[in-house]
């Protein structure tokens, strides 16, 4: 008798455990549950940057790219699961300039590219940052114009190709 009181007294505490368990996670009354990534996964992504667009003082690109990092990190995936490649071309390139170049471009000798820092803050992150050599080539810059750790690419429709044949998950409108 002893052991099947023992097995009822354990069946019956796991039961309410799982039950805490349930209403833990449950969304209040009202509230939908909010759907999040798997954070043991790895995600591959490529940025299509070619807009001038300016979000908070910076390419708009930059910093959507930037906001994807941390709202991975908030779901608990670390950098290192992400492998994020940043393709600017067209009007966009000029981000990724060092100071004396972005002044030739932007027709401005007093001009500093903001964009100098988040660009090392993503490469520090693991962030492949790249530019368009086409696009360079039809501005007139040359790889001494670019920022330090940036790579160039052939071209940036065939390098969004090539990435998308990968299995990246594009991300484009920037």
């Amino acid at each position: 008798m002893q052991p099947i009181k023992t097995l009822l007294t354990l069946l019956f505490a796991m039961t309410l455990t799982a039950a805490s368990l349930a209403m833990a996670a449950a969304p209040a009354a009202g509230e939908r549950p909010m759907l999040q990534v798997d954070p043991d996964r790895n995600y591959q992504v490529v940025y299509d940057i070619a807009s001038d667009r300016i979000d908070a003082g910076i390419s708009r690109g930059l910093y959507y790219a930037r906001g994807l990092l941390e709202a991975f990190g908030k779901q608990g995936v670390k950098p290192a699961q992400l492998d994020i490649h940043l393709v600017l071309h067209g009007n966009a390139a000029k981000f990724l300039l060092v100071d004396e170049a972005y002044q030739r471009a932007m027709n401005d000798a007093f001009a500093v590219n903001l964009n100098a820092k988040i660009t090392q803050d993503l490469l520090d992150l693991g962030v492949r940052v790249e530019i368009c050599h086409s696009t360079m080539r039809a501005k007139g810059w040359t790889a001494r114009d670019v920022l330090p750790g940036v790579s160039i690419v052939h071209d940036g429709y065939t390098r969004l190709i090539q990435l998308q044949s990968e299995g990246y998950h594009y991300l484009g409108g920037f």
